[in-house]
This record gives C-alpha cells, sequence and structure tokens, in this order.
C-alpha cells in the first residue's frame, strides 16, 4: 500500500527556515540536507509505521510518530487512514517545548 503524503505548511515553512539558515554557512551542505529531508518525507509513503510515536505527557497519546533525520531534524507526522501529515520539521537543536504547551 502507498499512502497519500500531505506536508502541511508550517512543515514546508520550518525545513525552508532550516535550510535557508544552513546556506548562509555553506550551500552544498543545505542542498545535500534539504534532499536527504526530502528522501525521508517520500519514505514515509511506503512504511510509515515503522517511526515510534512521540512520548509527551503533554499530547495526546499516539498521536504523532517521529522521525529523525540527519541526526538534527525532527519530523512529527500523523498517519490517518490512506494518508500522513507532515506535521512539524523542528530542528533538535532548538527549543520546541511551544508545541508541548497546551
Amino acid at each position: 500500500m502507498k499512502y497519500q503524503l500531505i506536508v502541511s505548511d508550517a512543515a514546508v515553512r520550518d525545513m525552508t527556515n532550516h535550510i535557508a539558515f544552513l546556506a548562509d554557512v555553506s550551500k552544498p551542505a543545505a542542498r545535500k540536507t534539504k534532499d536527504r529531508i526530502m528522501a525521508a518525507l517520500r519514505s514515509l509513503e511506503e512504511m510509515p509505521h515503522r517511526f515510534p510515536f512521540l512520548e509527551e505527557d503533554e499530547l495526546p497519546k499516539n498521536k504523532y510518530h517521529k522521525m529523525y533525520v540527519e541526526k538534527w531534524y525532527l519530523v512529527l507526522y500523523q498517519i490517518r487512514d490512506d494518508a500522513v501529515y507532515v506535521d512539524y520539521i523542528l530542528d533538535c537543536r532548538q527549543d520546541y517545548q511551544w508545541l508541548l504547551r497546551p
């Protein structure tokens, strides 16, 4: 079964900001990172259940799956029916506690 991949505007904005920041340091590294993130996202079309749930007390149980990319990026997504919804692409080096606040 192939899942439909739906990436939120917020996740696209997150990724764009991360890549733009990296491009200020190294354009080749930014391209490489973008390619790896995109490949990881596309891989969710095939086997999205292979990644565990994000377990945080402040979030509903079993809401978001978590996938790490390039050891610095955390992709949070939901699976509903035959679709994968990517909601966030977070930089693990930054504070993302705002996500956990009610």
